[in-house]
């Protein structure tokens, strides 16, 4: 199973129900939280027996006291809370995962401006090996441990990003779709610009750092843009938490996925097409 989240339409009710749904567990990420509805729900699931367990960044320079507040909210009420270590710089992952069984990976915080006036992506999926990789990375680093390298299925900053993306990056033949509103590392730009005058289309919604010839770029229109998208010969799409610059390749805790399921290279495929076209779908 796959289900993809296309922000703004889908709002903040599949994160809502996912949690109701659990039955034994919740372990997610927060970086940045405004919903009230999500807070209320993880203290309600903790309150009829789940475990919930909430792993927050350490270093969030614009909205650290916010961040404290809510640790502290929710550790009065039986969730158990935890933070990263410092060394990871900012642990800006998204991610949930419910009864061990089905993993949420988000390109989105969980915010108002995230879910309900940005474009995002998010999917859920309850393949065991990848839930199984998911779970392994929450653990090592609510617990602070390091964390091991033999990641198969997600890609993982600082551990395999960079390699895993250029490569994704190069392997494209006819055409490049890239959501990123930060794309400023000189190894990526470069391939790009190669892939570009091999004839594949490269087409950027966000901002690029450098500004090449071959390369169209063009800003989100109406909407901000949380989105950190890659889709290659509309084949496969690669989501995640992590932009195309150095600080997020290498020395943040970011993690995301490549997928190849029909639907999902459709469905984002469409929303871009339509975004490059000024034609928002909201």
């Amino acid at each position: 199973m796959i289900r993809v989240i296309i922000q703004p339409r889908d709002g903040i009710e599949p994160l809502l129900e996912a949690i109701r749904a659990a039955r034994e567990s919740i372990e997610t990420t927060i970086y940045r939280a405004d919903r009230l509805e999500i807070e209320r729900e993880l203290v309600e699931a903790a309150a009829r027996g789940v475990r919930v367990h909430v792993l927050t960044t350490t270093t969030n320079r614009d909205d650290a006291r916010n961040l404290r507040k809510l640790e502290s909210r929710l550790a009065s009420t039986g969730v158990r809370v935890s933070q990263t270590a410092e060394d990871l710089i900012r642990y800006h992952n998204k991610m949930m995962i419910v009864d061990r069984s089905t993993l949420y990976l988000l390109t989105f915080n969980f915010t108002f401006l995230d879910i309900h006036h940005s474009r995002s992506f998010g999917v859920a999926l309850d393949d065991p090996d990848t839930v199984e990789e998911a779970a392994r990375i929450f653990a090592a680093d609510a617990s602070r441990r390091p964390l091991q390298t033999d990641f198969e299925r997600l890609i993982v900053s600082p551990l395999n990003a960079r390699a895993r993306l250029a490569d994704f990056i190069r392997g494209a033949r006819r055409q490049l779709l890239i959501y990123d509103n930060r794309l400023t590392d000189a190894q990526i730009i470069r391939l790009l610009v190669e892939r570009a005058r091999s004839g594949v289309d490269v087409k950027v919604i966000g901002a690029m750092d450098k500004r090449v010839r071959e390369i169209s770029v063009k800003p989100m229109p109406i909407i901000s843009l949380h989105a950190q998208t890659m889709i290659r010969d509309g084949e496969e799409v690669f989501l995640g938490s992590q932009s195309l610059r150095k600080a997020e390749l290498d020395d943040r805790r970011e993690v995301g996925l490549v997928l190849s399921d029909a639907e999902l290279v459709r469905h984002v495929s469409v929303i871009f097409e339509l975004d490059w076209g000024d034609l928002v779908a909201l």
